[in-house]
Formats: C-alpha cells, sequence, structure tokens
C-alpha cells in the first residue's frame, strides 16, 4: 500500500500530466495556448458547484466541469481562427485572466475567499482512469486523418489548406478537445483539494502546462506525459536539498533543455 504522501504526489503528477494534454493537442495543430489555467478553473469551479450545491454524483459533476471548459475552448476557438504564435499566446493568455477575474468577483462561488466545502470524491483511481482514456484517445486521433490534419497544419498551414484541410476544424476541434481535458483536470483538482480559489488557476497554471510539453517535446504525445511526470514530481525528489531545490531544478531543466533542444521525447535531432 502506498503511504497517503506518495499517493498525493501521484494524483496531482496525474492532473499536471493531463494539464500538459490539453496544451499538446492545440500546439499539436500550430496553436500554442496560454489559457489552460482558464479552462481548469471552468472545470473545477463548474465540478466543485454541482457537487455543492446541488448535489449531483461525482462522475456528472465531472463530466459537467469538462464539458463547460470544452465549450469555452470551442468559444475560444473562433477568434483564435486567424491568429499564430505570438498573437495567439496574448489572446488565450487574456481569455486566462479573464475566467482568474471572474471568479474573483463572483460571489456565488465565493469570489476571492474562494470555495470550501467540496466533497472529497478524487481518489487515484479515478485519475488513472481518466489519464488512461485520455492518452487512449489522443493516441488514436494521432493515428487518424485528424491526427495527421494537426501535422500537417503545424508544419505548414497554408500547404495543409491547399491539399484540403479544412483549417477551421481542425482548429476548433484542437481548442475544443484541450478545454474538455483540462476542465476534467480541473474537476478532479477541486474534489481532491476540497477548495479552491482563483489564484490556483492564475498564469503559472497555463505556464507550467506550457513548460511540461515543451519540456517532454511537443512533437510526440508521450512526450507531454514524459515531461510532466517528470516535473511534477522531481521537487519532491530534491527535497533533501531545501534551499537550493529550486536553483538545482532551474538547473536541470536548463541543462537538459540544452542538450535536448526539442524535448526529452522528441524525434527531431
Amino acid at each position: 500500500m502506498l503511504s497517503d504522501h506518495v499517493t498525493s504526489i501521484l494524483i496531482f503528477a496525474g492532473i499536471d500530466v493531463l494539464m500538459a494534454l490539453s496544451f499538446y493537442l492545440p500546439a499539436a495543430a500550430g496553436q500554442l495556448s496560454a489559457g489552460q489555467g482558464g479552462f481548469m478553473a471552468l472545470g473545477a469551479y463548474t465540478a466543485a458547484w454541482l457537487s455543492v450545491e446541488q448535489g449531483v454524483p461525482f462522475v456528472i459533476a465531472l463530466a459537467g466541469g469538462g464539458l463547460v471548459a470544452a465549450l469555452a475552448g470551442l468559444a475560444v476557438g473562433f477568434p483564435a481562427l486567424r491568429l499564430r504564435g505570438l498573437y495567439l499566446i496574448l489572446v488565450t493568455f487574456a481569455f486566462g485572466e479573464m475566467v482568474r477575474v471572474m471568479f474573483l468577483n463572483a460571489p456565488v462561488v465565493g469570489a476571492a475567499a474562494g470555495y470550501g466545502g467540496i466533497p472529497a470524491s478524487t481518489t487515484a483511481a479515478h485519475v488513472v482512469v481518466v489519464l488512461v482514456l485520455v492518452v487512449f484517445a489522443l493516441s488514436r486521433i494521432g493515428r487518424a486523418r485528424m491526427g495527421l490534419a494537426f501535422t500537417a497544419l503545424r508544419d505548414d498551414e497554408t500547404a495543409a489548406e491547399a491539399m484540403g484541410v479544412d483549417s477551421t476544424h481542425v482548429k476548433l476541434a484542437a481548442f475544443t478537445t484541450g478545454g474538455l481535458i483540462a476542465g476534467l483536470a480541473g474537476g478532479l483538482y477541486a474534489h481532491y483539494t476540497l477548495y479552491i480559489d482563483p489564484e490556483a488557476f492564475g498564469v503559472s497554471r497555463s505556464l507550467f502546462a506550457m513548460l511540461y510539453a515543451v519540456f517532454g517535446g511537443l512533437d510526440t504525445l508521450w512526450g507531454a506525459v514524459a515531461g510532466a511526470a517528470v516535473l511534477s514530481t522531481l521537487p519532491e525528489v530534491l527535497r533533501g536539498l531545501k534551499d537550493w531545490r529550486e536553483i538545482v531544478y532551474g538547473l536541470l531543466i536548463l541543462g537538459t533543455m540544452l542538450v535536448r533542444p526539442h524535448g526529452l521525447l522528441s524525434r527531431r535531432r
């Protein structure tokens, strides 16, 4: 049997992997999003509100949070259709901050004081099941026509459209699915921490999701999984270094990126 401490580390690592995957999917289609924390917040608050105020079962609350985040992903996807690179990052960053400020001023979910009383429903088994289902679905997508369309858009959007790829459909699908995954991660997070506040879903949450995926390698699904798994558990491995932990953590990331500039599991040289 694993101790409660180890179980907690694994649960948070699993949630971080889901967040990395939520960033990886739009990135696989050439769409870099800095607003994954906003999608996670929507999933977390929606699932928590459904559990606390409506008394719905955990699975339904989790699905509800994922659905709301997916719809938000679809809505964000429309203005992002014509944007790439830095401009897209700025738009999605603005979305994430807008969501954070919205919950910061929403009395129905505690506003700045946060939202508590959430039932303790998330277990390691729930995280594993959701993670396995998401990885399985994304691996199937990667081998299907949609996955090839993602790669084509990422490499050369003009050439992909000339070959018949419907860039509008593909980009919206990527943003919607990415929002869904982040929403599920938020629901699991809320039902494990039992208390959430807007600052937990700020810009750092989005940036870490981006860091995990880039560190592992953006050209492969397993890169996002490996990157999040390594970087989310590394602080615990370095706990014995105490005050030096964050410095060593940063140096290890820097050293790895110098040796493997395209990511740990990247196929590119």
